[in-house]
């Protein structure tokens, strides 16, 4: 279970560009958190990396999304907290989120596209400019972003224990850390 292995293996199971680069930007925010939070650094990036390496194949809780990627890391050997962490991110699973890990992943999902889709309507395309404040403001325009759970994004920061802003603020400079490989350098 290292960076390369994860990496072919969402490949393998996943062309779209942008679940590609969802991927990415949830590695770097993982990776982030988990220097905050005691965790470590490469496993919380890969477990950001392969959270959603089977949606391109089964989009839905109906098609067996987060199931199924769960039944596959397995007989990748993937450890079992790995996986764990992995199904909990999808609350029709059925499994809590109790590691700091778990609600780390949960917390960062929704917002990683959310931060992506208020990064490219800028006029900069660019989350570099990015501030929370301007986050949150799209968070209420019902129709951007329409598909992103404002819901899950709140709850994850409430599991986290973490405040809103800061969280978003948080995610957003873990963002600009791989803005060239999320595509989000922009004009800037």
């Amino acid at each position: 279970m290292d960076r390369r292995s994860t990496w072919a293996l969402l490949t393998e199971y996943t062309q779209n560009e942008s679940l590609l680069k969802h991927a990415l930007a949830v590695e770097a925010a993982m990776r982030a958190y988990a220097g905050t939070l005691g965790g470590d650094t490469e496993e919380w990036g890969v477990v950001g990396l392969i959270h959603d390496f089977d949606y391109e194949r089964y989009p839905s809780a109906e098609a067996g999304h987060a199931i199924k990627g769960a039944e596959i890391l397995r007989e990748k050997g993937y450890p079992e907290h790995i996986v764990k962490a992995v199904q909990s991110h999808a609350d029709y699973s059925g499994v809590p989120r109790e590691t700091p890990m778990e609600k780390a992943l949960f917390a960062c999902d929704e917002l990683c596209g959310f931060v992506t889709a208020a990064a490219l309507i800028r006029p900069t395309k660019s989350v570099l400019d990015l501030e929370a404040s301007s986050v949150r403001k799209r968070m209420k325009d019902k129709a951007f972003a329409r598909q992103v759970s404002r819901e899950d994004i709140v709850k994850g920061a409430e599991q986290l224990g973490v405040d809103l802003n800061a969280h978003i603020a948080f995610v957003i400079q873990a963002m600009r850390g791989a803005a060239d490989e999320l595509g989000l350098r922009g004009t800037l």
